[in-house]
């Protein structure tokens, strides 16, 4: 070969040398691994040789072994020059570094077509979570939902659907909501329940809440409200007294109103009515002890089975003439009864303390002779399925 010819073939090799610089995308071709694991690679076809540290690739450490073998080619991105010219020169680099910015375009043109994204919760630090979404996102606490969420560790492992709020690829700031998209599957799960909701089904629920008023109950998406009249036969002072959040119940649904997002729903008609085993329990004649449930001007009711309540009227409370019930009775006294009435298909039993009182002596007896009129008989100051006319006649037998 002559001189010329030489000449001419070193000028074309060296036409071929691909100059290379930091950010430069490059193929590296692997041609060992070190001591210390760092991949040694040729990078294209530049003659010039790279180094991929450990923490730079893609794998975890003891995954090199098995997943990056000689002769193997990798996309990589040029991070910083190691050395000098005269000294030779090589390249540090990186592969995950390349993909970090893949995912950053994507999230990009994610966020700019205004599409979500979905992530992983990996970490749960003070004030929101820390997602992995190919590089580290970040849900501020006031983000993850459209109500209060007390406890955030709920959220750990779960993959959320996000919005992309803000994106900064060169701080690495990608920051993340929830918010939007958990109002939007309540709703939707609130209107998925509700339309399956049909008045007089008994369905499950879990107590979620409790006030003086009621309880509201969890039906998987949407709560309804059981009014503290409607949790139990037997009079219920405050739900807490008989309820507890979390618990599970079963409830039956009394109405639904979409346009006032309301569902009403009620404990006691799902459990056997009191009443209808009055009649096997209880006889007139019968004496029973029951307990003071309320006091009025015209009697106290006593409760002598659970939810079940009769009335003993003033008249039949004491062979004294007493002006209220209360100068003698207190409620919560446990008293003993005598049965004058039962009338179970309308609630009504007609009850006697003073029937099971010796009278005192001397006391006139009156009998053939009517009620002294002077005495005066109040009307019942609530529904109690006494009529006046049962009042009365109750006075006029005594």
């Amino acid at each position: 070969m002559s001189e010329t010819e030489a000449n001419k073939d070193l000028l074309e090799a060296l036409d071929k040398v691909t100059e290379v610089k930091v950010g430069d995308v490059v193929k590296g071709e692997v041609l060992a691994t070190d001591d210390s694991n760092q991949v040694i690679v040729g990078i294209g076809d530049t003659g010039i040789e790279g180094v991929v540290p450990v923490r730079e690739l893609s794998v975890k450490e003891d995954e090199i072994e098995d997943k990056i073998k000689k002769g193997d080619v990798l996309d990589l991105v040029i991070i910083s020059r190691i050395g000098s010219d005269k000294e030779g020169g090589s390249y540090l680099l990186s592969q995950r570094r390349l993909e970090a910015r893949k995912v950053w375009d994507d999230i990009e043109a994610k966020f700019e077509a205004g599409e979500h994204i979905t992530a992983p919760v990996t970490q749960v630090v003070k004030g929101g979570l820390v997602v992995d979404a190919g590089v580290r996102g970040f849900i501020p606490a006031s983000m993850i939902s459209d109500q209060y969420v007390a406890d955030l560790n709920q959220f750990k492992g779960q993959t959320l659907e996000l919005k992309i709020v803000e994106i900064e690829p060169s701080d690495n700031r990608l920051i993340l909501s929830h918010k939007e998209i958990a109002r939007e599957e309540r709703e939707a799960k609130k209107k998925a329940v509700m339309d399956k909701l049909v008045v007089g089904d008994v369905v499950e629920g879990k107590v979620a809440r409790l006030t003086n008023f009621g309880a509201f109950i969890d039906l998987g998406g949407v709560d309804g409200l059981v009014h503290v009249s409607e949790i139990s036969y037997e009079r219920v002072g405050k739900p807490a007294d008989v309820l507890k959040v979390g618990q599970d119940v079963k409830v039956k649904v009394l109405a639904v109103d979409e346009e006032r997002d309301r569902i009403s729903l009620s404990i006691k008609q799902t459990l056997p009515e009191p009443w209808e085993e009055v009649a096997e329990k209880i006889a007139e004649g019968d004496v029973v002890e029951g307990t003071v449930k309320r006091l009025t001007s015209f009697g106290a009711f006593v409760e002598v089975l659970p939810g079940v309540e009769g009335l003993v009227h003033i008249s039949q409370i004491s062979h004294k003439h007493i002006a209220t019930p209360n100068e003698v009775l207190t409620s919560g006294d446990k008293v003993k009864v005598k049965v004058l009435n039962v009338d179970a298909p309308d609630h009504r039993l007609a009850l006697s303390i003073k029937a099971l009182q010796a009278k005192p002596e001397g006391e006139k007896k009156s009998e053939g002779k009517a009620h002294n009129n002077s005495e005066r008989v109040e009307l019942p100051e609530e529904n109690t399925g006494f009529t006046l006319g049962d009042i009365v006649g109750d006075e006029l037998k005594n």
